[in-house]
């Protein structure tokens, strides 16, 4: 009996020492790889108990384990809160891998044994591209001593071609209707190092409403003509065309400071050839595009509007039917699917003359795609008297372009029985229900009468004339003229708006300055580096009285030495502008820390200010 007591207890406790330990296991791997081209796969671990064992990651068709699991880093902390010690285990095994055919494959879940369990790991979703022509091309002629690198493109006295960096222009479709939405992305194909971008100037889409969408900063690679490149999504639009016929996209344009690879001859006794890079600044152009867009075609619906092309559906709800003279019934109308939903117009509810029908709440919401969503509009009335009533359907049409039909919708024709509430004939109404609360409305009470019982008028001193019937109006005046003044020199100040902007830089970076360290701290880099970005942007156009759109590094250097910096400190300007914009779009080629950067940044500006109070504060 004790022996069982024993294990019992010996039992529980690994159960609960099991059951309290915290473990997380991530896979992480490129999201594209290359044919034939090797590639790692990290398995994270997280523990706060014991070690792992026995990683297995399953067998995948058309890729090859060649090593692993290798523990490729391992590290261990502990932390002492109010006594009690926490120890915290981090293990990264790696494997390396070879696909041997092109595609999309799906990474199954791997496991790890920790303690007495197993855990298991995500799933991964990876894209093999096909190798690059120009690399099989330079294999297949090597022995002929030809380079087949320059066999496309042209290739200027830089040695930088055409099809090295580009920008292109990607559009869903190029023959449309009016007002069908056209999604629109601009995205840079790179094969060579970029040290910055910058002016970026993109079209003003005319003929077109635009809406904007969000882009990650993230590289990811593609297979374009046969080569493989990183791209970066640079901008993605969603535009609306306004009016048939031929309507053009025009080009944008970006510069480029890249890296081209130079051989140099090695000066040492041995004398071989070493490669090194020179910088060669290039504009980037994005192509034009032509869209032909077709006019809506005739036996458009009465109720339809020329913004409702795409593809919908209509529904409606009501919060019920069954009610009393002083309650409020809510009706919901939501318009749902792919178009423009920003300017569709969703259907009135036309109320009875004897309702009290209050503004209605419009709710939009709109996918990451940016032309798909829903559009909600919520009604809420009041009836006055007791009855029957019906709330008419209401239509919805629509133009859908993939069937070249036009489409009429209608929401649902609601009875209400309406009782006699706890007023009478007329109600005095709150909405306490649904989701729009609203003001209290009184309903059929126009006239509010005067009390005329319960008031005790008594004859008192005379106020007229004494002293604080004077002090009544002469203190009011003193404030007044008080006030005025402190306003003028207020407005006298705000009026000379580059006065405002420059006294305001140091504060406004600052702030910048503050967020791009706590991301530091979470070592969040895409958006650390914009941080930085936006507050030396900010600041330069703050101090300079510049807008930020016509800030360029040249203009910025003149105008430094202008206001009498030194050129050390321009240079400072300068690099930190450099390695931010290099590291947001290549990370791979990016030289520094990013503690070093930001220490960099918050001198730079205190220098700057530091030069500002020695100049007596001249701006």
């Amino acid at each position: 009996m004790r022996k069982r007591l024993v294990l019992f207890v010996l039992y529980c406790l690994s159960a609960s020492y099991a059951f309290t330990q915290s473990v997380s296991f991530e896979m992480t791997a490129p999201r594209t790889v290359v044919v034939n081209q090797q590639f790692r796969l990290n398995l994270t671990l997280e523990t706060s108990g014991s070690n792992g064992r026995n990683v297995q990651l399953p067998q995948i068709t058309d890729i090859e384990q060649l090593y692993g699991p290798v523990l490729s880093s391992y590290y261990e902390s502990t932390q002492i809160i109010n006594g009690k010690s926490t120890n915290s285990r981090t293990e990264v095994y790696t494997f390396t891998l070879l696909p041997k055919k092109e595609g999309k494959f799906t990474i199954p879940k791997a496991t790890v044994q920790v303690g007495n369990s197993e855990y298991k790991s995500n799933e991964l979703s990876i894209t093999v591209l096909p190798p690059d022509k120009a690399d099989q091309a330079a294999s297949a002629n090597q022995d002929q001593g030809q380079q087949a690198a320059q066999s496309s493109g042209q290739t200027s006295s830089s040695g930088l071609r055409d099809d090295n960096v580009f920008i292109r222009t990607i559009v869903g479709k190029t023959s449309v209707y009016e007002n069908e939405a056209i999604p629109v992305s601009f995205k840079l194909y790179f094969n060579l190092g970029i040290s910055s971008l910058s002016n970026a100037k993109f079209p003003d889409y005319e003929g077109f409403t635009a809406s904007e969408l969000e882009t990650s900063d993230q590289a990811d690679m593609e297979n374009y003509n046969g080569r493989n490149y990183k791209t970066v999504t640079i901008k993605r639009m969603i535009l609306y065309p306004q009016r048939s016929g031929s309507l053009t996209i025009t080009s944008g344009k970006l510069d480029a400071v890249i890296q081209v690879p130079t051989p140099q001859r090695s000066r040492s006794f041995f004398d071989f050839d070493i490669m090194g890079y020179s910088e060669v600044k290039k504009t980037l152009v994005s192509p034009q595009v032509t869209i032909n867009v077709k006019p809506l075609p005739p036996g458009k619906p009465a109720s339809f509007v020329n913004s409702s092309v795409g593809d919908f559906k209509l529904t409606s709800t009501i919060s019920k039917t069954n009610m009393k003279s002083d309650e409020a019934v809510t009706i919901k109308v939501a318009v749902s699917g792919a178009g423009n939903l920003k300017l569709i117009k969703v259907p009135e509810i036309v109320f009875p003359n004897d309702f009290e029908v209050l503004d209605p709440t419009v709710n939009t919401n709109i996918a990451a795609s940016g032309a798909s969503g829903s559009k909600t509009v919520e009604y809420n009335a009041i009836p006055r008297y007791p009855g029957d009533y019906t709330i008419p359907a209401a239509e919805f049409s629509y133009f859908n372009p993939s069937t070249g039909k036009y489409y009429t919708l209608k929401t649902e024709e609601y009875k209400l029985h309406v009782e006699q509430g706890s007023g009478s004939g007329t109600s005095t109404a709150a909405i306490t229900s649904g989701t729009n609360k609203e003001e209290i409305r009184f309903l059929g009470k126009d006239i509010r009468y005067i009390k005329t019982e319960g008031y005790n008028f008594k004859n008192g001193k005379i106020f007229f004339g004494t002293l604080s019937y004077w002090l009544f109006y002469i203190i009011p005046a003193l404030l007044f003229a008080v006030l005025f003044i402190i306003y003028r020199k207020q407005a006298a100040e705000n009026a000379n708006i580059a006065l405002v902007r420059t006294k305001k830089a140091n504060k406004v970076a600052s702030k910048r300055l503050k967020t791009a360290d706590k991301l530091l701290k979470d070592n969040k880099k895409d958006a650390f580096y914009e941080e930085i970005l936006r507050a030396v942007w900010g600041y330069l156009s703050d101090k300079l009285n510049i807008p930020v759109a016509e800030l360029t590094k040249d203009n910025v250097e003149a105008n430094l030495v202008q206001y009498g910096v030194e050129d050390e400190l321009v240079g400072d300007f300068r690099d930190i502008l450099d390695t931010a914009e290099f590291a947001r779009f290549a990370p791979a080629e990016s030289g520094g820390g990013m503690s070093e950067l930001y220490d960099r940044t918050v001198q730079a500006i205190d220098r700057m200010e530091s030069k500002i109070k020695k100049q007596g504060g001249k701006e």
